[in-house]
């Protein structure tokens, strides 16, 4: 549990970020907020049509007892807005991530000079998050589905769905938002989830913790800058990397060996 709630703490270190480069994170709102108005909207328009369509998916409840019929129906709405809601978490995270990617990386660099001094000489590129973002989005589809047939479970399978949910995504926002970090010192997507789950349980708080702020109405859009400073928090956390203030930087690194591929601010 101390591991989970260190990784959540990350997330509110990331916040810290705004007092160091105000300017970087108020540009990463602009992303966010496209986005997040687009994918809201779509949200809402779900939430209108799906009584008629649940109607529309149980004809053959119209001859139940209306307490049974009301309570299949009550249950395929809700697992069904919770799995829409998900996928509109994962998708939100993929899209601002790509279309933002300038913004972002500003961030990140950002991040990196004022926790550390150094800044991995790595392009992380658009093409690339573009890329990451559509495996997100399928994995969060994936997630989606597994989160909607849980709940489908009588009276216990919203909360159970709810739960499978925010974990399931926590770890996909983990891995998404943490790989550009992990990236530029030359760990591939394989190193990275070795990483992540020698982490299991400060990628889960991490994860759970943005998750849980995205699900919060514009939270979405106010948290993301964090999460991309937070995301290269965990990063330095994770792989042993010193802060600037000579403070303890988390766990053991997984590959001590591992240059970190970085110069200092002042040579660039």
């Amino acid at each position: 549990m101390r591991e989970f709630l260190a990784g959540a703490a990350l997330l509110a270190r990331g916040l810290g970020q705004w007092r160091r480069t105000p300017g970087a994170m108020a540009l990463g709102l602009i992303p966010g907020t496209v986005v997040g108005l687009i994918f809201g909207s779509a949200l809402v328009i779900w939430g209108l049509v799906l009584p008629g369509l649940v109607d529309d998916w149980t004809p053959f409840a119209d001859t139940w007892a209306p307490f049974w019929a009301g309570a299949l129906r009550t249950a395929i709405g809700l697992a069904s807005f919770g799995a829409a809601l998900l996928i509109v978490v994962v998708s939100f995270t993929a899209v601002t991530l790509a279309v933002g990617e300038p913004f972002y990386d500003r961030i990140w660099r950002a991040t990196e000079r004022s926790a550390t001094g150094v800044v991995p000489d790595v392009e992380y590129g658009f093409w690339r998050a573009v890329g990451d973002s559509v495996r997100l989005i399928v994995r969060g589809i994936l997630a989606a589905a597994l989160a909607w047939l849980i709940g489908l479970i009588p009276f216990v399978g919203g909360v159970l769905g709810f739960v499978a949910g925010v974990l399931l995504t926590g770890w996909l926002l983990a891995d998404e938002l943490t790989s550009r970090a992990l990236s530029a010192r030359g760990l591939d997507r394989r190193a990275r989830t070795q990483l992540l789950r020698s982490h299991r349980a400060r990628a889960l708080g991490f994860g759970v913790a943005t998750q849980l702020c995205f699900l919060v109405p514009l939270g979405a859009v106010a948290v993301m800058p964090a999460a991309v400073a937070g995301s290269t928090l965990w990063a330095h956390a994770a792989l042993g990397i010193p802060p600037r203030d000579g403070s303890t930087p988390g766990p053991l690194p997984l590959h001590p060996d591992r240059s970190t591929n970085a110069r200092p601010d002042s040579a660039r």
